[in-house]
């Protein structure tokens, strides 16, 4: 697939996003796609906390990548966690606007594919077992199976004059903020069954860096938490044609009468 260069902001820069809700009159889309662009499948479920969320059916051993589509003038920025992971420097994510940011052109579209190597090529994303997971070589298993997107909108540069204090604080905060740890993990039988996401094959995937100062807070939040079909059905988000002749969830019926006898 072709890929355009992707606008990045890493240590030191300011970024900004968008995700869709009921206040933004043209909202980004976020999708999971293959590599030849068809959609995995995908349930909405009702949110909590103004985030959007919903469940991804998985396929093992497929390459994925997250598709963002701007349909606004305005340039946005995007903080993009995998299992909790930043896809850029590979560090625990909070979501934050001081984290590395991918900055996404007016009205354009991109494709996110893999974990970040270098500025010139990535390695690539794929649907795994847990313990084959990015996140879980790290023993970090605290937000196992879920693709995380936040949205800030851009605010326009501070005066030069400003500047440099912006440059300062930024600075102080780097100092004074504490180092993402791995938290404590211990895998079970659960867990093994559990999906995750692999550090995939190295591939020329080129990003430049640029500047982008981001609202403080983000316009919204996406979570797309994946699973197997198995853990689907089981979960009964999907309708997979299992009945079970001892919980038949139907309409009570009555006792038929019996059969005529010869």
């Amino acid at each position: 697939m072709k890929r355009s260069w992707v606008g990045l902001c890493i240590a030191g820069c300011w970024l900004a996003a968008s995700v869709a809700t009921a206040h933004v009159p043209a909202p980004v889309s976020i999708e999971i796609v293959g590599p030849d662009g068809a959609t995995f499948r995908e349930i909405p479920v009702n949110s909590r906390d103004r985030a959007l969320r919903s469940w991804l059916q998985a396929e093992k051993g497929a390459r994925y990548q997250v598709r963002v589509h701007n349909p606004t003038p305005d340039r946005i920025g995007l903080v993009i966690a995998v299992d909790g992971r930043n896809i850029i420097n590979g560090k625990q994510s909070d979501l934050a606007r001081g984290e590395p940011m991918y900055v996404l052109g007016a009205w354009d579209t991109q494709s996110y594919a893999g974990w970040r190597a270098n500025l010139d090529a990535i390695n690539e994303f794929y649907f795994t077992d847990w313990s084959d997971s990015y996140a879980e070589a790290f023993g970090d298993g605290s937000a196992k199976g879920v693709i995380a997107v936040a949205v800030y909108r851009e605010n326009p540069p501070p005066p030069p004059v400003l500047s440099q204090r912006y440059e300062e604080e930024d600075a102080r905060a780097s100092r004074s903020a504490p180092a993402a740890g791995a938290s404590p993990h211990s895998a079970d039988r659960a867990a093994e069954k559990s999906a995750g996401t692999g550090y995939g094959d190295r591939r020329i995937d080129r990003a430049v860096e640029v500047e982008f100062v981001a609202e403080t807070n983000p316009l919204t939040r996406h979570f797309i938490k994946y699973e197997w079909r198995e853990t689907l059905c089981r979960k009964k988000l999907l309708d997979c044609g299992e009945k079970n002749r001892f919980w038949d969830e139907s309409v009570l019926g009555f006792a038929p009468p019996p059969p005529r006898r010869r």
